[in-house]
């Protein structure tokens, strides 16, 4: 007894209210389960292979983890608040492992996969598609994302969370400088995490080239769709060099290799591979929010979408030059002078692409008739705020420049300005635009305005300070700074600003629950009052499914919009009613990311029983799946016309 009662009180209080916290979310989701009988409703989702269901799930996983690291940011800003703080135990150890988890969780399992769900849900609908091509392989994507984001997660609890920063640099994340399980959690976690994105990716390539309704050549796919054409292929290269450089990581920490050493080896092998995936993952995150701008700022002004073809050979032209431009994040390195100055100059190219794309969205709205309605707002928004964030970027692709910004608060700046301008606000926008596609309700107006400027003042209250403290010195990665520099004020308005977005995110979760439990049932197609434009328009809200009860028949870019010119309904449809087949669901990926997460447990500790263990596993549900012999179902043709027919437009 006594024993227990020393170990509880050597663990540092913030891991016991962890703990705590923990149990009563366990302890409360059991019970609401029961109590509201909703077991078989949740198997029945963990099990789906709907495209839908799984966009949807993949949206609310990454919204809970956006929420655990927006409360790590807060924690970090409220330490910052005044020099030479001591805020709770947020000093030096503790706050790296903040700073380590903030940054790893928001890039790896936020902002990607926040994009991902949402393409998971619109981009079958917008081609015409019924499903994606591999709906098996699509709930494994998201089950082994999940696995590792717990493993990412936990570590907090469960031996220390990573402290080498979310780019987790060799030497210093390797056993000689940073020792016990914490930054084996790093490479473990996002090698399953990664290989569910890469899955994912092929998957989205298939179904976009193979799957398209007839009529729809590539030149007529809307910009939402072309943008997750080209972010899977780069997903697909980019993910694959991270997936090198983690695997090299883990064999570091696993088995004492010397190829990230600071002595026999080359830490900056580590760099390289990191940022041929750290770079590109920028426009991983952002063309996707690129198609969504698109599509909204062309709803919302009530016009097409100026300069279509420019458009799509400018994300073309991004997703090519994405991967030349590495280099600008190791300009301190010492590398020869005539690579740094290649790199700056491809550096400055990227942004004649980017800068199309501005002013073909102004050029848009030039002359429409246009509402602003919240998903309109966002991308406004979104439009000051990269502008910023691109010119900062450009004065960091100056090679003397950048060795005055390089590991500063500028940086910081320039960092969220771009991730969170494209990735937070083009999801927002995303999911208040399609929110009503998804589940047949619109989202309250006033709070989403209300949700909008709360989150966009505060969000550049919150940044735009740091470009100055950047320039006046103050280092990233510090938990404290010396009072009598002048850096007090800029950090205490950050701080405000940081409490400001959190209460933006508040009333969009009110706006959720509010809608969902009061909320009436759209009896449109389109909600939007026949501004919408694609297919995903055509079918009811939410849609059945199979998506379409008929095979859509495209002969334009913007389909609905053509039907609307000709005074019709609704697109015409090819062929008559007839059964459709469906995939069966199944438990087996479910299974085989939680056999993934055991194994990767097994490693961290390297305890090697509990890692054969969970191999076992996923070897054995894989064997399972090669001899299943499951043809899917169909749904009678009298339930799709029953269906069709009985919802009015």
């Amino acid at each position: 007894m006594n024993s227990i009662y020393h170990y509880f009180r050597t663990l540092p209080s913030d891991i016991i209210l962890a703990d705590i916290s923990f149990v009563i979310i366990i302890i409360a989701t059991t019970f609401l389960l029961t109590r509201y009988h909703k077991w078989k409703w949740l198997w029945s989702w963990i099990t789906s292979t709907d495209h839908k269901k799984i966009g949807i799930m993949y949206l609310v996983v990454s919204f809970l983890f956006f929420l655990r690291a927006g409360l790590e940011a807060l924690l970090i800003r409220m330490q910052l608040a005044f020099p030479e703080n001591e805020f709770w135990v947020f000093q030096g150890e503790r706050f790296n492992q903040l700073t380590s988890t903030h940054g790893t969780v928001m890039i790896f399992l936020v902002a990607t996969p926040l994009l991902i769900g949402l393409m998971n849900v619109i981009v079958p609908l917008q081609i015409g598609a019924r499903d994606v091509a591999f709906p098996f392989m699509n709930s494994l994507s998201l089950w082994l994302f999940i696995s590792g984001g717990i493993l990412i997660n936990v570590s907090f609890i469960a031996g220390g969370s990573p402290n080498a920063g979310w780019t987790t640099y060799a030497p210093l994340s390797l056993n000689e400088f940073t020792p016990g399980p914490s930054n084996s959690y790093y490479p473990i976690g996002l090698q399953v995490a990664g290989l569910g994105t890469i899955m994912g990716a092929i998957n989205f390539i298939v179904t976009i080239i193979k799957m398209r309704a007839p009529g729809m050549k590539f030149m007529r796919m809307p910009l939402s769709t072309w943008s997750m054409l080209i972010t899977s292929v780069l997903i697909v290269y980019a993910f694959s060099a991270l997936a090198v450089a983690l695997l090299l990581l883990t064999f570091e920490r696993l088995f004492g290799t010397i190829i990230l050493s600071g002595s026999e080896g080359n830490p900056l092998i580590w760099q390289h591979l990191f940022w041929i995936f750290g770079h590109p993952e920028v426009y991983i995150i952002a063309l996707p929010a690129f198609g969504i701008f698109s599509d909204v700022i062309s709803t919302f002004s009530k016009k097409k979408l100026f300069g279509y073809t420019s458009m799509v050979f400018a994300i073309i032209l991004i997703g090519f030059l994405g991967f030349m431009v590495w280099v600008h994040h190791m300009f301190t390195v010492g590398l020869n002078a005539n690579i740094n100055v290649f790199f700056a100059l491809t550096t400055m190219l990227i942004a004649i692409p980017t800068g199309i794309k501005i002013f073909n969205w102004l050029f848009t709205m030039r002359g429409g008739r246009i509402r602003f309605d919240t998903p309109m707002l966002y991308a406004l928004g979104f439009i000051v705020t990269f502008v910023m964030g691109g010119v900062t970027g450009v004065m960091l692709g100056s090679v003397p420049a950048d060795y005055q910004y390089h590991d500063s608060y500028f940086v910081v700046a320039h960092l969220h300005y771009v991730i969170i301008g494209a990735t937070i606000f083009g999801v927002l926008s995303g999911v208040y635009y399609w929110w009503p596609k998804m589940f047949g309700k619109m989202l309250n107006e006033k709070l989403g305005k209300w949700n909008f400027w709360t989150f966009v003042i505060g969000f550049h209250f919150t940044f735009f300070p740091m470009h100055i403290l950047g320039l006046m010195g103050m280092p990233r990665r510090v938990f404290t700074y010396p009072e009598g520099e002048g850096l007090g004020w800029l950090n205490f308005v950050s701080t405000c600003g940081a409490f400001l977005m959190g209460i933006g995110v508040l009333f969009f979760m009110l706006n959720i629950y509010l809608t969902t439990r009061y909320g009436k049932f759209v009896q449109q197609h389109d909600p939007w009052m026949k501004r919408g434009r694609t297919l995903e328009w055509t079918v009811p809200s939410p849609p059945p499914p199979y998506n379409f009860a008929r095979v859509p028949v495209v002969t334009s870019g913007e389909p609905l919009w053509t039907a609307y010119e000709a005074q019709k309904h609704n697109i015409d449809f090819e062929g008559d009613y007839d059964e459709i087949h469906m995939p069966s669901s199944s438990s087996l990926p479910f299974f085989m990311g939680m056999a993934f997460l055991i194994a990767s447990f097994g490693f961290v500790f390297e305890i090697w029983s509990v890692a054969i263990l969970g191999m076992a596993g996923v070897f054995t549900t894989m064997t399972i799946r090669s001899f299943q012999n499951k043809n899917g179902y169909f749904i009678p043709k009298n339930k799709v016309i029953y269906n069709d027919k009985g919802v009015g437009y």
